[in-house]
């Protein structure tokens, strides 16, 4: 978001009024910040690709939620009885009511039962304390086998960090701008944010239940076990090294291409912070005892 805000804000004109972007993104300081994450879990990444589409005051909620339906639906072919949509229910902080245009632009697609409201924490997206903000309408899909949806009704899971229950998909609806004083004002035009995580994604179409299972990192995994001599999949704490070594090779990879090297001051420490976590958990829990990155 951080490219266009001063498009969101009225401040710049945007050269074009619709654009697609497929960013690689870090995920380790500040406000959105997965780094203590990664590794514990199969689904988090320190760098992750984010594949997105805007509208600058041009297309709204209609068809954002459209187009997204479709291509996860009939594009990808998710099956739409394992799709789950979050949308903003309203904060009495803020004086903001229910988003009921993207409920009723939801119910045209899901039954009720798989539109679930929730609170500001999870469905109104904001940057950092100010700047651009809105609703958001969340897509999350049930991966889980069908012996356990049966079980626990999938809408049950949504936002418990099930991880075979996940976000997908965020579609953030630019309505706002955070004032230093803590309120809202009305943009001058309505934009169009949203994210899908390209390694969720591929975990899915794959058919894995971990996105460090799919090609994007089988070979990174194959080469670490062989090289510690471990094996994947037998102890917990073996598992969770070898996910971190594997996420974080590929993020300081991704990291010195762009030109951004590891150092001891601003986004270079940073870069340095994921190498040295991947080193310790090399030497503490893989039996590393010389360089190996």
């Amino acid at each position: 978001m951080n490219p266009f805000k001063g498009i969101f804000l009225g401040h710049q004109h945007a050269s074009y009024p619709r654009v697609v972007s497929a960013q690689p993104c870090l995920r380790v300081s500040g406000k959105h910040n997965d780094l203590e994450e990664v590794g514990k879990d199969t689904y988090h990444h320190t760098l992750f690709e984010m594949l997105g589409n805007w509208s600058f005051g041009d297309y709204f909620k209609k068809e954002a939620i459209q187009w997204a339906w479709e291509l996860l639906t009939m594009v990808y072919q998710l099956p739409p009885d394992r799709l789950y949509v979050t949308i903003f229910g309203g904060d009495a902080q803020d004086r903001l009511e229910l988003d009921r245009e993207a409920q009723a632009i939801w119910e045209q697609y899901l039954t009720p039962d798989r539109i679930l409201p929730c609170a500001k924490q999870d469905n109104f997206w904001e940057m950092g304390d100010t700047g651009p903000c809105g609703p958001c309408a969340e897509i999350h899909v049930d991966i889980r086998p069908e012996a356990m949806r049966q079980k626990v009704p999938g809408h049950a899971l949504v936002n418990k960090n099930h991880p075979q229950v996940i976000e997908l998909w965020n579609l953030v609806f630019m309505q706002y701008n955070r004032l230093s004083t803590g309120q809202l004002e009305t943009l001058s035009e309505q934009h169009v944010d949203t994210g899908l995580g390209l390694e969720r994604l591929v975990m899915v179409l794959q058919a894995k239940e971990s996105s460090y299972d799919t090609d994007l990192f089988a070979s990174l995994t194959k080469a670490i076990t062989a090289t510690a001599r471990q094996v994947y999949g037998k102890e917990e704490k073996i598992d969770t090294a070898i996910r971190v070594v594997a996420d974080h090779l590929r993020a300081v990879t991704f990291s010195i291409a762009d030109g951004q090297s590891p150092s001891n001051t601003k986004a270079g420490y940073m870069i340095r912070r994921i190498l040295r976590r991947a080193v310790r958990y090399g030497y503490t829990y893989l039996g590393f005892e010389a360089p190996f990155m």
